[in-house]
């Protein structure tokens, strides 16, 4: 665990002991019984230790028991390991495993608002996403989304803006879109559908196979970090930016409701609290990672790096605008939130306005 994980877990677990203290203090005379332990598994859709991604469920593991002084353990499997990748969320709401880690997209066939809590294309990025998380009404919304299935969710990390992907052949224009068989989950990929493309869901231990082998023309997975460790690049020589269709990838910590619940409040909290610097700690790792992998990837292995077309990304911008209207006005659980979503997106984007994209432009040299 990194320095300032470490710091924070004594930190809470100093003020959480000062809790305990004042309560014993006031019970005094009593016996002091032996703390209850809890033993938790936490299934994930990601191979076990997988850089990022797979590491935030085994950082948060590592805090929790620290923090509560291990009366609460958590087992962490990659998936496969206890249930297969794309199965985590009915693992916790059936409550095979208390916890999960994955993306709110995979669940889009359960509630097709679950999407906006992972990332919609030409949406959010990632500290806006926190913000309209934490402050602007999401966790909310994300708790009303889940409660039919007994989850609680908590943001489990974010990775920034990914990249737009690898491809086997230049993407020029529009036409190149069509007939592509391409990785690309959630509304990005019906975005692709509706100009011409198919998608396609895989697990991302799948993805290199499947470029290699000519089952996809094409993949996107996380960005460089992520995409070198899979060794992408020995699979397709072109690799596109931005990621239009990811912008802010939040990660998501599932707990089973009734499971969290049974828990004292003082391990409610740690949990809260772990997750939250789990959510800060892996945007923090890959927006460092990013750049020592591209690098890597450009210099050492040459790939080549393509920006997508004005045109294309214009297109994609206008069909990704059309078809969220649509899908929103077919499910009112899902207007509700793109309705929350939009209004909290055309705020910040008015403040980024002056402020993020500003300073950004400012600091460009002539």
């Amino acid at each position: 665990m990194n320095k300032w994980l470490t710091g924070l877990a004594v930190a809470v677990t100093m003020l959480l002991s000062g809790c305990g203290d004042k309560q014993q203090s006031q019970g005094e005379g009593t016996a002091a019984e032996p703390a209850k332990t809890y033993q938790w598994n936490l299934v994930t859709s990601w191979p076990k230790n997988f850089p990022g991604l797979g590491m935030g469920p085994e950082r948060f593991a590592v805090l929790v028991d620290e923090m509560s002084a291990g009366r609460l353990k958590i087992k962490v499997y990659g998936a496969g390991e206890l249930v297969p990748a794309f199965e985590v969320f009915d693992a916790v709401s059936q409550g095979t495993a208390q916890m999960g880690h994955s993306a709110a997209y995979y669940w889009k066939g359960k509630s097709p608002a679950a999407q906006f809590f992972t990332s919609i294309p030409f949406g959010l990025n990632a500290k806006e996403m926190n913000g309209w998380l934490t402050y602007g009404g999401g966790q909310e919304l994300w708790e009303e989304v889940y409660e039919p299935f007994g989850i609680l969710p908590m943001p489990g990390g974010n990775s920034g803006v990914q990249m737009g992907g690898w491809f086997n052949k230049e993407i020029n224009s529009l036409d190149d879109l069509k007939g592509l068989k391409m990785r690309l989950p959630g509304l990005g990929g019906e975005v692709l559908e509706r100009l011409g493309g198919t998608p396609v869901t895989l697990p991302g231990r799948e993805l290199f196979t499947a470029l290699q082998t000519g089952t996809i023309d094409a993949t996107e997975w996380v960005g460089p970090f992520n995409d070198l460790a899979f060794g992408l690049h020995k699979a397709a020589k072109f690799y596109y930016y931005p990621g239009w269709h990811e912008p802010g990838t939040t990660l998501e910590f599932l707990i089973n409701k009734q499971a969290y619940e049974q828990l004292p409040a003082d391990l409610q909290a740690i949990v809260r609290v772990a997750a939250k610097a789990i959510n800060q700690d892996m945007l923090d790792e890959y927006t460092t990672r990013h750049v020592e992998a591209l690098d890597a990837l450009v210099n050492e292995h040459g790939v080549q790096l393509r920006a997508f077309p004005e045109d294309v990304l214009d297109s994609l911008r206008d069909t990704s605008i059309e078809v969220i209207a649509e899908q929103s006005n077919k499910d009112p659980l899902m207007k509700k939130v793109h309705d929350a979503y939009r209004e909290y997106e055309q705020g910040v984007r008015r403040y980024h306005s002056i402020a993020e994209d500003a300073y950004t432009e400012a600091r460009q040299p002539d």
